[in-house]
């Protein structure tokens, strides 16, 4: 099961392997504070795409559309994290504000699509 969580909130069992789906490391959090499995940042926007974004709410179908693209030119980054949650919960964690557009919702969507086939 994949679930998406923001990752200034506190670990839980229930959350299985953790992973981090940001590019930039977020604000205010020690890397040996943060208890994941790995950081995928290769699996979160490119940087092009993060700063074309820039959580403009009038963009978000254009990136996620654009932020899938990525994603299927790239199954290195994503195919460890959907290998973990055909084994039992993964929780991807994020650092934005805005818990309803977000690129963990997209790539959250992104690989539940892929476990379906």
């Amino acid at each position: 099961m994949l679930k998406i969580k923001r990752v200034y909130k506190s670990a839980k069992a229930s959350d299985g392997i953790r992973f981090l789906v940001e590019r930039l490391w977020p604000r205010g959090i020690k890397k040996e504070k943060l208890n994941m499995q790995a950081w995928v940042k290769d699996a979160a926007p490119s940087n092009d795409l993060r700063r074309w974004f820039a959580h403009d709410l009038l963009k978000w179908q254009q990136f996620q559309q654009r932020y899938r693209a990525e994603l299927e030119t790239n199954p290195d980054v994503w195919k460890p994290v959907l290998e973990a949650a055909a084994h039992g919960n993964v929780t991807l964690l994020y650092s934005a504000r805005d818990t309803e557009h977000n690129n963990a919702l997209v790539l959250k969507s992104f690989l539940e699509e892929r476990m379906r086939n």
